[in-house]
């Protein structure tokens, strides 16, 4: 799916969104946004940042960054921002190509993002490389579940999911993210296999 074509269906979606994922989040994925953002600290940069829906649960003091592939999504999270009191900056970017300097944050934070990216191992390439040297990766995510049935469900799933929205459901970061260079400190598996939460560390540099 094009760049262009994929931006087009998330912008539809845009306006559902909310919607659909509230029913999930109370399903699959209760409590992840909290167990992410409660870990976030100093400059935060937040990869898919969508409608703004992890807004309300970050520590007071974060100074926050947001970047998102849809301008439709953008524009629900500026309303959700300004309703929240939420001082944050808000740009339209491209995961996989992250328009910061390298060394640019203390934390980033990716939710239910990873899984609709052409480019996984580019995105977390990315987060690795605009993380400051001991700073922080924290991550939510829809995984292939370890269960075979499941699986097999999921990956039927995922012929529909994909020609949508470019929506992966077998994907798993944990390894990428352990290939990149990052040290994993916690992780918990959830929801027979298929809900992952992860909190990595950029290691600094021998002598620093």
């Amino acid at each position: 799916m094009s760049d262009e074509r994929l931006r087009g269906q998330w912008d539809k979606y845009a306006p559902r969104y909310d919607r659909d994922i509230g029913f999930f989040e109370r399903v699959q994925f209760g409590g992840g946004r909290e167990w992410v953002c409660s870990r976030a600290r100093g400059d935060v940069l937040e990869v898919a940042v969508g409608t703004g829906r992890n807004l309300p649960f970050y520590p007071d003091g974060v100074r926050l960054t947001g970047i998102d592939f849809s301008p439709a999504m953008l524009e629900i999270a500026r309303k959700r921002a300004a309703e929240l009191g939420r001082d944050v900056e808000l740009r339209v970017g491209d995961a996989q190509a992250l328009p910061f300097p390298d060394a640019s944050f203390d934390t980033v934070v990716c939710t239910l993002g990873l899984c609709g990216f052409p480019d996984d191992r580019a995105a977390i390439a990315e987060m690795h490389r605009v993380l400051r040297p001991n700073g922080t990766l924290l991550l939510l995510d829809h995984i292939g579940s370890h269960h075979k049935l499941i699986h097999l469900g999921q990956r039927l799933l995922e012929k529909i999911t994909v020609r949508m929205i470019g929506d992966y459901q077998t994907r798993r970061p944990l390894p990428l993210v352990e290939r990149t260079g990052f040290v994993v400190r916690e992780r918990e598996r959830l929801k027979a296999g298929t809900v992952e939460r992860l909190a990595a560390v950029k290691p600094a540099p021998e002598g620093l």
